[in-house]
């Protein structure tokens, strides 16, 4: 089969990707290596990667037309970044997916898109659902432009659906964690890695009492593939992720005791930590019902799975020895 991923050199794109030719698949990537990095994908053998954007249509409808399946992962993420470069963020992830969307349609393409926790906002839910309402903050801080862009992203895709009844998948990912994130952007499980393998304090933001669940990507990437090649599952929306909550501050304290690390805990309020327009989510745990149901996805990797995984992965990158 041959199958699209745009953002395919980025963190979870890249063992997408990597997943896909190690089953048989013919794998184009899109990526403008804005967040991702080619080093994800060089070591794959037989991938194609056209280094431009999904704003670029022409680039789109050319590589759409080869392909048999649509991977949209292509996306402006992290915190920081989005605080730091809000019209980036819009544009890209609103016009980028407009254009994966047309094109995939034009030519009858499968299309799953992996949107976000984040759509859910400061809903004060213990659990999320599929079909909660979304909370969403005002305009004027920042933060909450990529959740309401991956929004849009939503009710378009579904639109289309209805519409057109082209087949749309939308995937709403949990914390997905894994060797090859990095903590550039404000992702937290690498950046408390990081630093504790050097020893340095690991830097909770707030009180550390806000809760997050982490999924492994050896676990989710499956059931990325699983889904779009149900089609009976097709104009759905999917939570997928691990539904085991764990305190930010509890999760540095066993960061610090797998690394067997000196580090201590250092609390930043958040004024200090980002610029203005920044307000956190005190809970982002998701419902796995419906996935569960739908393909039987069960997380398998454990939290001290992932962080010994991730602390293995970084000691390779950063030469930092045992």
């Amino acid at each position: 089969m041959d199958v699209l991923v745009t953002g395919g050199a980025g963190f979870i794109g890249s063992h997408l990707c990597e997943f896909l030719v190690s089953r048989g698949d013919r794998v184009l990537v899109l990526d403008d290596l804005s967040t991702g990095r080619f080093e994800n994908i060089e070591h794959i053998k037989g991938i194609e990667c056209v280094i431009d954007s999904t704003l670029n249509q022409e680039v789109v409808r050319d590589l759409v037309k080869e392909v048999d399946l649509v991977f949209h992962l292509a996306a402006t993420v992290g915190v920081r970044l989005v605080i730091e470069h809000p019209i980036n963020t819009i544009v890209n992830n609103i016009r980028g997916t407009e254009i994966v969307l047309e094109e995939s349609c034009r030519y009858r393409r499968p299309l799953l898109i992996t949107s976000t926790s984040e759509v859910y906002g400061k809903s004060a839910k213990e659990v999320f659902e599929e079909e909660d309402d979304q909370i969403i903050g005002p305009p004027h801080k920042h933060r909450w432009c990529y959740a309401a862009s991956k929004a849009i992203d939503e009710f378009l895709a579904l639109a289309y659906w209805k519409e057109k009844r082209h087949p749309v998948y939308i995937v709403r990912l949990f914390n997905i964690v894994g060797p090859r994130q990095t903590g550039r952007y404000g992702m937290v499980l690498p950046t408390f890695v990081t630093q504790a393998l050097k020893d340095e304090p690991l830097t909770v933001f707030g009180d550390g009492t806000q809760t997050r669940s982490f999924a492994y990507v050896g676990d989710i990437v499956p059931a990325l593939v699983k889904i779009i090649e149900s089609s009976h599952l097709a104009g759905q929306v999917f939570n997928l992720g691990n539904d085991k909550p764990v305190r930010i501050i509890d999760l540095a304290k066993k960061v610090i005791e797998r690394t067997h690390s000196k580090s201590e805990i250092r609390l930043i309020p958040y004024q200090e930590a980002y610029p203005n327009g920044y307000e956190d989510m005190l809970r982002r745990v998701p419902c796995l019902k419906k996935i569960r149901d739908a393909i039987g996805y069960l997380p398998k990797t454990t939290l001290e799975e992932m962080i010994d995984i991730v602390a293995d992965d970084l000691k390779r990158r950063l030469e930092i020895s045992s």
